[in-house]
């Protein structure tokens, strides 16, 4: 019986430990390095320090409020870093992180000014050094000329117009931005602009959901992973691969 009570005893103060360990994760964590800590409080999506971050209930990632809100106008949203599905009514703003933001400082990357993170975005946006270093970036020169001959008679690949209106010169992010402020409600079915622009696309196909396919979908320019000048053979197989990894 003794040797009972010891054991429950034992127990008893290790589930208090690690209790005290949970209460204090948060707000008695030592913070992080300077040159490290910036980084820690950088939102996922646009890599900025948070702006009124939010986080997801289910998987507890934090975002900027502004960042996750195409997310949340889709019927099943996704979260943008671990996919996994969350409900939109479980998104609550951050108040922990926001008090992290206001509590730590890290040096600005142009004049090396130790700055309250909350403030961050602000100071970088009008600090001199900062956007001395921006105009004096190098511009990308490849290493070895391209041997590949410059196409003729590409279709435009860059703009694309609303299916819904018919607004014209949108990149995709602003045909989403412009279809989420204008069409969020629209029943009509329509066919992607981005996808039957590209060599493998069907310009009769119209998808039944388009908001909810143009976020799920182009969630990174064609341009940029696309050689157009392979073969529409080949052109049709990256895109059944592309479509595969989807699903």
């Amino acid at each position: 019986m003794a040797m009972f009570r010891s054991f429950v005893s034992a127990s008893t103060q290790f589930r208090q430990q690690q209790q005290q360990q949970q209460t204090c994760s948060g707000s008695c964590s030592p913070p992080a390095p300077a040159e490290g800590i910036e980084s820690q409080f950088s939102c996922p999506i646009c890599l900025e320090v948070y702006h009124k971050p939010v986080s997801i209930a289910s998987c507890a990632h934090t975002f900027c409020g502004e960042c996750l809100q195409p997310c949340l106008q889709v019927t099943s949203p996704l979260c943008p870093l671990c996919r996994v599905p969350f409900d939109p009514k479980k998104v609550e703003r951050s108040c922990s992180v926001e008090k992290q933001l206001a509590s730590y400082k890290a040096p600005c990357r142009g004049c090396s000014k130790k700055v309250a993170l909350v403030k961050m975005r602000s100071h970088v946006a009008s600090c001199s050094k900062v956007q001395e270093q921006l105009a004096n970036c190098p511009k990308f020169v490849p290493v070895v000329p391209t041997s590949q001959p410059i196409p003729s008679n590409i279709p435009n690949r860059s703009t694309f117009v609303c299916p819904f209106c018919g607004a014209r010169n949108l990149d995709q992010q602003e045909l989403v931005k412009h279809c989420m402020d204008n069409h969020r409600n629209d029943p009509n079915k329509v066919v992607c602009p981005v996808c039957s622009a590209m060599p493998w696309g069907d310009p009769s196909y119209k998808s039944s959901n388009f908001l909810q396919h143009l976020l799920h979908r182009h969630k990174f320019s064609y341009d940029t992973f696309v050689d157009y000048s392979i073969d529409e053979e080949a052109a049709l197989q990256a895109a059944l691969t592309l479509s595969l990894a989807e699903n």
